[in-house]
């Protein structure tokens, strides 16, 4: 059963001594393998609590624990040009694992409709992605996250591309497509960098017209810098995508890939076969046809 909003509440109270709870609150973008909630002090400080709902999601948090502190560390030292969710507080559970508790990072969901030409917000959200890439990738490697080379991980796509051929259901076209772009090995001759490897927007908060935290690290690895350019290069208004890849190639300090923003493009079709195969894995129908779609 879900922990209840005062269980969550409580456990922040031992997480944090001293933390004296005045209100808690269900946060705006639940997740599925936390139970989390946003509590409020006597102060009116706003503190989140996590506690992962399996072994496996307390076991990636125990990983991401690690990797948050050495992130908060580079944001302290100016390496990162945004706050992350840095953990300050431990509560251990009755059934193993820990929750875990940190302030509430200011700002508000990115939305997409607000990226515009010029050296506003889609610069600045150009220049978060470029700070992360930027990092040494020994901070994933010290959190035990994967790690990838770059002909590694173009085996990695063209596997679910084979699995989504499985299927039945990906056009033809579409998959001679994907094939002759996975098969141009010129494409995919890239330097592996420290990723976030789910950065959609909601991923991303906002603040006086830039961003201000990036949550959710749990999928981090040292992978394609083109992964965390492209939910956002798909789905942003087209004649905002100049002004992100700019500021990102002027933060960048030795970005030598030609095929950067094709690969990004690329991974936003790839989302496709990802999503159909986690219809089929999952048994559900509408998925499956939303993605054939």
């Amino acid at each position: 059963m879900p922990r209840s909003p005062l269980a969550l509440a409580a456990l922040a109270t031992v997480a944090v001594p001293g933390l004296d709870a005045f209100d808690v609150r269900r946060p705006a973008h639940p997740g599925t393998d936390f139970d989390i909630a946003v509590v409020i002090d006597a102060t009116r400080r706003r503190w989140v609590v996590r506690a992962p709902v399996n072994a496996a999601a307390g076991a990636a948090l125990e990983a991401e624990v690690v990797l948050l502190d050495a992130l908060g560390t580079a944001a302290e030292e100016s390496k990162l040009p945004f706050a992350v969710p840095r953990p300050v507080g431990f509560a251990h559970l009755p059934e193993g694992g820990r929750a875990t508790v940190h302030a509430e990072i200011q700002g508000r969901t990115l939305s997409l409709d607000e990226l515009a030409p010029g050296p506003g917000l889609s610069a600045s959200v150009g220049r978060a992605i470029a700070a992360i890439h930027e990092l040494s990738p020994s901070i994933v490697e010290n959190a035990g996250l994967p790690v990838y080379d770059a002909e590694a991980y173009r085996a990695r796509r063209q596997a679910e591309v084979d699995e989504a051929a499985r299927t039945g259901r990906v056009p033809a076209t579409l998959l001679r497509r994907w094939e002759e772009r996975l098969e141009d090995v010129s494409m995919w001759r890239f330097r592996p960098v420290v990723t976030h490897g789910d950065l959609t927007n909601e991923r991303i908060l906002v603040r006086d017209g830039a961003v201000s935290g990036i949550l959710h690290w749990g999928d981090a690895c040292v992978a394609d810098p083109a992964d965390d350019l492209s939910s956002i290069l798909v789905a942003a208004p087209p004649d905002a995508t100049d002004s992100i890849v700019e500021a990102y190639q002027l933060r960048r300090t030795e970005l030598i890939d030609p095929h950067l923003v094709d690969r990004a493009l690329l991974v936003g079709e790839l989302a496709l076969a990802r999503w159909l195969l986690y219809g089929v894995r999952s048994g559900s129908g509408d998925i499956v046809e939303d993605a054939v779609g």
